[in-house]
């Protein structure tokens, strides 16, 4: 394959013996590494011409130094508030102030007349407001709206003056002054020979400036367009044929570097995948089977996949070029410098400034970013981070002192104490705040690799420049404006990579691709809204303003990329084109037009769709065996005793019992910020068993309720300040949970009154919270099981002993509706189970005898209108049948023995159910 630089130097060198006074100026500083080395393979000896990219020759003519775009807001700010009486704050100026600084560079490089342009948009916001009865309304955001659109030429105007003044600018200005000085820079570099080489897409400025130079006769320019594209209406020779009929160089000369490859034989793919994974993945695949990569080009359109494919590449590949830079934002260490701004802005909107108390999930958060952890490790088993984030579960801190946190910090180096407890200190400056990260930066760079020295120093340059801007202009005021400075700041940068360009693959995107060849070319993410974009632009000048003053739009993008896009594939001999099928939000799961127009101008390209291999294989259920061990403390089990709510946790699922009760593995202790449902539960029936307490073995009197409910506010506030400690009852969803808690126990109240104030109901009290036990011999087991339970309520109405459970969860009818024990493991039924098992212990503990009446149930306070809901064994609706008879509990205690019996079996093991339902 002979590729377009090597093409061109050859036509070059058959004219021009000596380079000492040449200059090639190029599209990319890239696109010089490769000319250089195949200029070196071309020549035996002489001097090398000087080789430079179109943004330094503009530079060098206009005689102004590009500055970045952080300089150029604080500048710009300076300017807007000398043209301002009430500026805005810096932070509403810097979010509309991007977008205007974009349209000021486009209006410049492509030679507008500013004062035109913008009387035009100002008369067009006049025409707005005009009508002829003048009975226009504007609002107040309308009054500013137009009143700002009236002053944009005023900030233009004194903002160019400005930069020019001083020598600086942005790209657009270079632009515009390099074509005012153009004249006197040929005429004072008339010895040299310039050569324009691989450019497309030029702006009015950059016209201008090649046209001057080739009009001069001391430069020449080589295009590289295919005549598929340059003689027929394709979108990707539209630049070029736009020169050749407006220039007046070319109404003399001939365009004489069309060339015809495209025609050419190709190997050519088009393949549908689903995802963005599996197309990094297809890459990885395409890769693995080719011998060598040095001419070879991994073309991401979709930038953003980069990390991906970074893990997706295959062993084989030993030497990687990428052109591209690793965007900052997911750099690991921006994660750390969010954490710390995430404990002031989290302090602040949480009102905690005052006592500098710290939220704990970003205490946690911080401590335990790898950087920051790899700090605080004390041995092998013991990290301060891992210590702080079980005290403050424990002690149930949603917030902390700093005196609190420094405290853990005791055990580590002098230096990481004082550095790491620096980053709490209570915010007072800019200044100070930006000083506090740079010195935690300094820190860390003493125990990091290579690696994370390069994004340490990243980093670090970036905090010295705001550190530098902020004291020379002062404009950043508060931590909220440097946090969304710094957002936008990482958004737009990245992490450049150093590599050996020359060697392996080229793994680049698709503006990079500019000038170069390659044999193998894979692109991904060939998709409508990536590979062209989409048209969303940021700007203040309309689309139909565009059109009529002559500056891009969307459609000359597209071009652009039609270019750009068919250009790689020219020379190319292997193609695979990679597009992602699925409708998602990042993309259409549409394949890009320019694919639809490679297909209808290729009748050889192979098509096909492919997905991710999926590899099943059988479910393996969990199965624990009972070995001695585990029979041992079964035992230990059976002595202690079973409760109810342990004899259904085996039934729901034997593993999830297994690790509870065998193993002793409690669920992870966190910080509780919103009351838990169980504790909840807990406080409810607390509250009930303290104001029952004192009624028991006595009849109830409405007067006696009267009395709980003066005193039920006051025992729930006590038992919240038990169960939920160190939370806040006072606000948010918490005070919502205390008033439901604290509705459900005087609803309950009240429905108690009622029942006492309707005719001849006697309501005595037995026990409340009364803890029963019994042990049961079961055969074929030869030791004693023991059953446990806490009854909720123990109470006699109207002669019926009742056996009562409270449930704050919402528990009907059906579920107490048994009408064969044998169907009593369905999870339906778990409740069912706990409150016959209360019915069974009482009767032991009493040595029932069953002549009296005995019922046993739940009441659910969320479903307290259906009020006493009792175990009914009748399947008639109309008749049920809530009495608990000695036969009922023997055929129940069958059932239950059955389920011992299992649960004892050392031949049965543990095994987990085939489908759990949650």
């Amino acid at each position: 394959m002979q590729s377009f630089i090597s093409e061109t130097l050859d036509t070059i060198l058959q004219n021009t013996k000596s380079f000492e006074n040449v200059v090639f100026v190029l599209p990319s500083q890239r696109a010089g590494v490769f000319v250089k080395e195949t200029f070196k393979n071309k020549i035996s000896a002489g001097f090398l011409p000087e080789i430079i990219n179109i943004g330094d020759f503009v530079e060098e003519i206009s005689e102004m130094k590009k500055i970045d775009a952080v300089q150029l807001l604080f500048h710009f700010y300076t300017i807007y508030k000398e043209q301002e009486e009430n500026p805005d704050s810096f932070d509403v100026f810097s979010s509309w102030a991007f977008t205007l600084l974009q349209d000021y560079n486009e209006i410049d490089q492509h030679l507008i007349n500013s004062r035109e342009i913008f009387m035009y948009l100002r008369d067009i916001h006049r025409l707005r407001k005009w009508s002829v009865k003048g009975e226009f309304k504007e609002t107040e955001l309308m009054k500013d709206h137009f009143a700002f659109m009236e002053k944009l030429n005023k900030y233009y105007d004194a903002f160019y003056q400005f930069l020019v003044k001083n020598n600086i600018g942005y790209q657009g200005i270079l632009y515009r002054e390099s074509t005012k000085k153009a004249a006197d820079f040929i005429s004072r570099n008339q010895q040299k020979k310039y050569f324009f080489i691989g450019f497309n897409a030029l702006n009015a400025a950059e016209e201008l400036l090649f046209e001057q130079f080739l009009l001069n006769g001391n430069a020449e320019a080589y295009w590289d367009i295919d005549r598929t594209f340059y003689e027929s209406k394709h979108q990707a020779g539209s630049f070029l044929r736009k020169y050749k009929t407006r220039w007046k160089y070319y109404q003399q000369n001939p365009i004489q570097t069309v060339k015809e490859y495209f025609s050419e034989r190709k190997h050519i793919e088009v393949i549908g995948a689903s995802k963005n994974i599996t197309q990094i993945k297809y890459a990885g695949e395409i890769l693995a089977k080719l011998s060598n990569y040095n001419n070879t080009a991994l073309v991401l359109a979709d930038e953003t996949l980069l990390p991906i494919t970074l893990n997706s590449l295959p062993k084989n590949v030993n030497a990687i070029n990428i052109t591209m830079g690793y965007p900052l934002k997911d750099v690991p260490t921006t994660s750390l410098i969010f954490a710390i701004f995430q404990l002031f802005l989290n302090q602040e909107k949480l009102e905690k400034t005052e006592s500098n108390l710290f939220y704990h999930k970003d205490v946690v958060r911080l401590v335990k970013d790898a950087t920051i952890y790899g700090l605080l490790q004390i041995d092998e088993q013991t990290n301060i981070a891992d210590v702080l984030s079980e005290t403050v579960a424990k002690e149930n801190n949603t917030f902390i002192k700093k005196e609190e946190i420094i405290t853990f910090f005791s055990p580590v180096s002098e230096e990481v104490k004082e550095r790491i407890a620096a980053v709490f200190n209570p915010f007072s400056s800019i200044s100070e705040f930006l000083n506090r990260i740079i010195e935690l930066i300094n820190l860390l760079k003493e125990n990091a690799n290579e690696l994370e020295k390069e994004y340490l120093f990243r980093f670090y340059t970036a905090f010295t420049q705001l550190q530098n801007l902020h004291n020379e202009f002062g404009y950043v005021q508060d931590l909220k404006t440097l946090h969304q400075f710094f957002r936008q700041l990482i958004q737009s940068e990245s992490l450049s990579f150093q590599g050996e360009p020359l060697q392996g693959l080229q793994l680049m995107g698709v503006l990079e691709t500019r000038v170069l060849d390659f044999e193998n070319v894979i692109i991904t993410s060939v998709n409508e809204g990536v590979l062209p974009g989409n048209h969303q632009q940021n700007t203040f000048i309309p689309f139909d303003v565009k059109i009529e003053f002559g500056l891009p739009t969307y459609r000359e993008k597209d071009a652009l990329f039609s270019y750009h896009f068919f250009r790689l594939l020219q020379r190319a001999k292997n193609i695979y084109i990679l597009y992602n099928t699925e409708h998602d939000v990042f993309g259409s799961g549409e394949k890009s037009r320019f694919v639809t127009q490679l297909e209808m101008m290729r009748d050889n390209i192979t098509e096909k769709i492919i997905s991710p291999k999926v590899v099943t294989s059988p479910v393996q259920l969990k199965e624990i065996q009972k070995d001695d061990k585990v029979l041992e403390r079964l035992q230990e089990i059976a002595q202690k005793g079973i409760s109810p709510s342990a004899l259904t946790n085996y039934l729901y699922n034997p593993i999830a019992f297994y690790k509870q009760k065998i193993l002793k593995i409690n669920e992870l202790e966190d910080v509780e910020e919103t009351v838990a449902a169980n504790t909840m539960g807990t406080v409810v029936h607390d509250t009930l068993e303290e104001l029952y307490k004192p009624f028991i073995g006595k009849f109830l009197q409405v007067n006696d309720i009267d009395g709980m409910l003066k005193k039920t506010k006051e025992l729930i506030i006590l038992y919240f300040s038990k169960h939920f400690k160190n939370g806040d009852l006072t606000t948010g969803k918490n005070r919502l949970i205390f008033e439901v808690a604290n509705r459900f126990v005087e609803n309950f109240l009240l429905k108690e009154k009622q029942l006492l104030k309707d005719e001849n109901n006697q309501l005595k009290i037995i026990a409340t919270e009364q803890e029963l036990s019994s042990e049961i011999m079961i055969e074929g087991i030869n030791f004693p099981i023991k059953i446990k339970g806490i009854v909720d309520r123990i109470d006699e109405l109207n002669g019926v002993t009742r056996i009562i459970d409270y449930k704050t969860g919402m528990v009907d009818s059906t579920n107490l509706k048994v009408l064969d024990f044998e169907a009593i493991r369905d999870l339906k039924y778990h409740k069912a189970i706990q409150v016959m098992l209360y019915a069974f212990l009482y009767t032991q503990h009493t040595q029932f005898n069953f002549e009296k009446p005995l019922a046993a149930g739940i009441i659910s306070f969320k479903n307290l209108k259906s009020g006493f809901l009792q175990m009914n064994f009748s399947s008639n609706y109309r008749k049920p049948d809530n009495a608990i008879t000695e036969e009922k509990l023997e055929e129940f205690m069958t059932e239950i023995k059955a389920v011992l019996t299992e649960l004892y079996n050392p031949a049965i093991s543990f095994v987990e159910p085939v489908n759990l339902p949650y």
